[in-house]
């Protein structure tokens, strides 16, 4: 039996900043497909035909011709017609960050409930690019961006995208009218771990419980929200809840379809904010998780700062951190 795999895509990232591709690089990485170029722009107002001026997109086709890359990514998301007229222009694959999110995210999903949601995401960010565009979209098939649950959804109607999309969304409310009920009879407190994405969450549920969920040092390796009783040398009983991390940019899509797993952050008793203490962007990456955990919970619901991989660090540098 012969076995086909898959060609690595070659990426050409492009980006306000060095720092914004970093990040970018890792999720290109994370989706299977390698680096070969990064290229930035000016800050400046968005062009509603191409996103950046038309000057900078003919330096990215020549770039991209040159190092013979077979894909672009936009840092930012871009609307379908900013998409269409890209590609039209540089006559390569042309995809945004929000793409690449929602690939990694098919790759590591493996429960019912985290593969409906992933799916719902999916096909809500390719409905409004379908319009239009026909059986032109097949030229797209393959690689970031198309894998996973709706994969095939690119060649489907409108009308029949809506109505997955709404049959999703009616599986979404039994799992939530599930949770509900299974919350109502729960009798003790719940201890929320939320974080940047690989900030180590399930290292530490698995440290604390023995859950066994899966670890890696990627971004998102676990998108399945994990539940664990946990009793403390107090004596006292936790329920402590890992929910999957977030990200800057985070696609919309994909918080509104993770709402019944977030719901479990939003009715805790208490939050547990992990950080990755090593990470160069640690600051960001505490403000962009405190924006999320204070659109989700009250106020009044007390959150505890957790310093993780603090060994990867030097000791002068462990005072400056602001607990």
């Amino acid at each position: 039996m012969y076995q086909i795999q898959e060609m690595q895509e070659k990426a050409v990232l492009v980006g306000l900043n060095e720092g914004e591709l970093k990040e970018l690089q890792l999720l290109i990485e994370t989706a299977g497909a390698k680096t070969i170029l990064k290229m930035t722009y000016h800050d400046r107002k968005i062009d509603p035909a191409y996103y950046i001026g038309s000057g900078k997109v003919k330096e990215i086709k020549e770039a991209a011709e040159t190092v013979a890359a077979n894909l672009i990514v936009f840092d930012n998301e871009l609307s379908p017609v900013q998409q269409r007229n890209l590609e039209d222009k540089i006559e390569i694959k042309v995809i945004d960050r929000a793409q690449v999110i929602l690939d990694i995210f098919a790759r590591h999903a493996h429960s019912r409930e985290s593969k409906i949601q992933v799916e719902l995401a999916q096909l809500e960010y390719r409905l409004p690019r379908l319009q239009g565009r026909g059986i032109e979209m097949s030229r797209l098939a393959g690689g970031i961006g198309t894998r996973g649950p709706g994969e095939t959804k690119l060649e489907v109607d409108r009308r029949r995208i809506e109505k997955k999309i709404y049959r999703l969304k009616e599986n979404l409310k039994e799992i939530k009218a599930s949770r509900e009920v299974q919350r109502s009879s729960r009798q003790d407190p719940i201890a929320a771990l939320v974080g940047y994405t690989n900030a180590g969450k399930s290292t530490l549920m698995n440290k604390l419980t023995g859950a066994g969920s899966h670890t890696a040092d990627k971004l998102f390796a676990t998108l399945d929200s994990t539940m664990r009783q946990l009793q403390l040398p107090v004596g006292q009983n936790i329920i402590l809840s890992d929910t999957v991390g977030f990200i800057n940019k985070l696609p919309h899509q994909l918080i509104a379809s993770f709402r019944t797993t977030l719901e479990e952050v939003e009715n805790a008793d208490i939050i547990l904010h992990l950080i990755d203490a090593s990470n160069s962007e640690m600051e960001k990456n505490m403000r962009i998780v405190n924006k999320e955990i204070n659109e989700l919970v009250d106020p009044s619901c007390k959150i505890i700062k957790v310093f993780n991989k603090i060994d990867l660090i030097e000791q002068s540098k462990l005072n400056d951190l602001k607990i």
